[in-house]
């Protein structure tokens, strides 16, 4: 029986309570719903908003292009991570050694600190040239593709071109022939060059690894130049080559299939480029390459004449000062010059942040050093960000020169390796030579701390 008396008196309070709470209910009601929220307090918990998740990708390459339209692209950034180049970024996203490194002068383009904030500058102003064809703007080392076949659109790729002595030769042409993996029939000239630095030359070189020309060559109007791709990709986006136009290995395959024969080439030196975009004037600025240097006076006042005409034409006031600015800064970034409109800093803050991609397209991956690996001894430094350098500048030399930054007692060792073999150590040994001018030594066996 205690246990049935203890239910009947629960049930009982039970009962009471919900009578006690009906009732309170009933007056509240009498007196007005406000009085509901003391019982019921409004919840104030404050949404949790999760951050937009970042792009990993952005337009590089193929853009649509409406009539009268001479600006393409937008701008972007990204945050860098441990081991992180500028010349991988620049890769990855469509752009050149020149592109990357003068849009980013304060980073370090070979051992930029995690965390450093690169601007990508992916915004383009068309050159001025008919829109046919091919457009080879030196100044900026950028081509412009507009298919006959794809009307309203333009692709465009960085490009690397001839060096001073070897400069690729400006004007009218088109493409007199195109082939696939082909071989390289070694010029008088560049046997000498080579012969001078001890290193010899075969008459012809197959196609492969060691063919400067790529997997694809496409032959220009301009006898003994060509359009072609490189076994050397970190070299596009500077004056490298012997007077030909050279692009990244997954560029010029593309470009290759999409070009023809007959194709129209107009190649020119325009530092300076304006365009009218959405009601906005705009002025990219490029330093004249050295060839032109004596006639950068001449060619800042044509621009800025062009620049008084479409003001003139457009009703709008530009800011000089702000012109002047750009012109003295050559960072290759489109920037409005009206008065009153954002300056780069106000771009950079406002362009898109773009997520770190696990790998960067074509990034080298160098294998760990085992005891019994051929390697060389390249350079000993102090200074451990030198020693960074030269290592990375080595993991992007075309074919790959694998190097490590070894710590050594109290300063830093570039070491290179592993190779497979003597003989292949031997090669990149006289490699560094030719590249780098540096004496090393072969190291067998090596026992020492990777970092």
């Amino acid at each position: 029986m205690i246990g049935q008396e203890t239910f009947s008196i629960d049930l009982f309070r039970i009962k009471k309570s919900v009578l006690s709470l009906s009732l309170a209910l009933g007056l509240m009601l009498l007196s007005g719903c406000q009085t509901l929220s003391s019982l019921f307090p409004e919840d104030k918990t404050v949404a949790f908003e999760l951050p937009e998740p970042k792009p990993e990708a952005i337009v590089t390459h193929e853009f649509e292009l409406s009539d009268g339209e001479n600006m393409v692209g937008s701008l972007a950034a990204l945050e860098t991570r441990d081991n992180d180049a500028l010349p991988d970024i620049a890769r990855h996203f469509g752009l050149g050694y020149n592109d990357i490194s003068i849009a980013n002068f304060s980073v370090p383009p070979w051992t930029p600190e995690p965390g450093s904030r690169v601007l990508l500058p992916l915004q383009f102003i068309l050159p001025d040239s008919p829109h046919k064809g091919i457009a080879l703007n030196l100044a900026n080392m950028r081509l412009f593709f507009y298919p006959k076949k794809q009307p309203g659109k333009v692709y465009t790729y960085p490009v690397g071109i001839g060096r001073q002595g070897w400069s690729t030769p400006m004007g009218q042409t088109s493409i007199v022939a195109k082939d696939a993996n082909p071989s390289w029939t070694v010029p008088e000239s560049i046997h000498r060059e080579h012969a001078e630095k001890g290193d010899s030359l075969p008459k012809v070189v197959g196609s492969g690894p060691d063919n400067p020309l790529g997997l694809y060559a496409m032959r220009l109007g301009f006898s003994g130049y060509l359009i072609h791709g490189t076994n050397k990709p970190y070299g596009i986006g500077m004056q490298i080559s012997h007077g030909c136009v050279q692009l990244y290995p997954e560029d010029i395959e593309v470009l290759f299939k999409k070009a023809t024969v007959g194709t129209p080439v107009r190649i020119i030196h325009q530092p300076y480029l304006t365009a009218w975009h959405q009601n906005m004037l705009y002025l990219e600025a490029h330093e004249p390459l050295s060839k032109w240097a004596k006639d950068k006076p001449n060619l800042k006042k044509q621009v800025i004449k062009q620049l008084h005409e479409v003001s003139a034409k457009k009703g709008v006031t530009v800011d000089w000062d702000k012109v002047e600015r750009i012109l003295q800064r050559s960072d290759g970034i489109p920037t409005p010059i009206l008065v009153k409109s954002p300056d780069v800093a106000e771009l950079s803050a406002n362009a898109v942040q773009l997520a770190h991609p696990e790998q960067f397209y074509g990034q080298p991956v160098i294998s760990e050093l085992k005891d019994s690996d051929w390697s060389i001894l390249v350079a000993s430094f102090n200074d451990e960000a030198k020693a960074q350098q030269l290592a990375a500048m080595l993991n992007h030399q075309g074919p790959v020169i694998p190097a490590h930054k070894v710590l050594k007692n109290d300063g830093y060792q570039v070491i290179a390796g592993p190779f497979k073999s003597k003989t292949e150590m031997n090669t990149a040994i006289k490699r560094i030579k030719m590249d780098f001018e540096i004496n090393s030594e072969p190291l067998i066996p090596r026992l020492s701390s990777i970092n």
